[in-house]
């Protein structure tokens, strides 16, 4: 346990939620806020802290303000103004943003939050609802060492890995790589679930088997079964993969990459959506299949 910290939270969606709650539990003073009110008010019902009605009165006198909105637009408008994050932070605190956001807008805060001597730390997560709500989250951190250390063990009531990969930007930069692999990953499981349905075989007892081998994955142990079970109505939904996925193939033509993998699948959750499972989890991407190819 490290010592008390007064801290905010801002963003109190299905994961910001759970994470503001595993701060306050840890013993540190928690305020938090959110656009939706209502949020902040279930939060404050539920847990020990104190809610705020801009973000700007949320962090004042916070040594670390933590954040996690939707995409770019939303941490700027949280961050940004006079009632935004910054506004309220005072030199030598700290800027965590969760958000799986663009290295760009990383390299953008970083910068403006250095001249008014504020960290800041672009920390994207993984882990999914489940890894908010159990505090297993994975937090892939881009930043000065200085900060990292700071916020680290603070992080550590919600996660399970916690690294500092590089300068700014290096963390939006690895969840991009993140969710590279779970695109192809999530594809290749529903070609060969389908496969093996067509096939006649026990669908549970495969998976029993091969996750136990080379083929194993954690999209495998956790989304295999559900997948079976046409179960789609949890986890990480299409519509957040679609943004996120867009961060990637912006990247990847500034990069001049390659990630036709990736563009691809892209192009399925689209599908996706049009019919009208935007808030299915990713793993839907299976339901595609089930139509007899022409």
């Amino acid at each position: 346990m490290t010592t008390p910290k007064k801290v905010a939270f801002i963003g109190l969606g299905v994961m910001g939620f759970p994470m503001a709650r595993h701060l306050s539990e840890a013993g540190h003073v928690v305020s938090v806020y959110n656009r939706t009110a209502s949020k902040s008010e279930a939060w404050i019902q539920e847990n020990k802290g104190s809610s705020a009605a801009t973000p700007r009165l949320a962090v004042d006198g916070t040594e670390i303000a933590f954040l996690c909105v939707g995409n770019d637009d939303d941490v700027r408008s949280v961050v940004l103004g006079e009632d935004g994050v910054l506004a309220g932070m005072a030199p030598d605190t700290l800027i965590v943003d969760h958000t799986t956001a663009s290295a760009k807008l990383a390299n953008e805060l970083n910068e403006l939050c250095a001249a008014d001597e504020v960290g800041f730390l672009d920390a994207p997560i993984s882990g999914g609802q489940a890894g908010a709500e159990n505090g297993t989250l994975t937090v892939m951190c881009g930043g000065h060492q200085r900060w990292f250390s700071l916020a680290e063990p603070i992080i550590s009531v919600y996660s399970q890995a916690c690294n500092l990969i590089g300068p700014s930007g290096s963390g939006q930069l690895t969840k991009m790589v993140n969710q590279i692999c779970i695109a192809g990953l999530l594809q290749g499981l529903s070609e060969a679930l389908e496969f093996g349905k067509r096939s006649g075989l026990n669908l549970e007892l495969v998976l029993e088997t091969i996750s136990k081998g080379a083929a194993g994955s954690w999209q495998m142990e956790n989304r295999g079964s559900t997948m079976i079970r046409n179960e789609f109505d949890f986890g990480f939904a299409v519509d957040w993969m679609r943004k996120d996925l867009g961060i990637v193939i912006e990247e990847a033509d500034r990069l001049r990459t390659a990630v036709d993998i990736t563009r691809l699948v892209d192009s399925y959750y689209a599908e996706i959506q049009r019919g009208g499972g935007g808030r299915w989890d990713t793993s839907s991407l299976i339901t595609r299949l089930a139509v007899e190819p022409s």
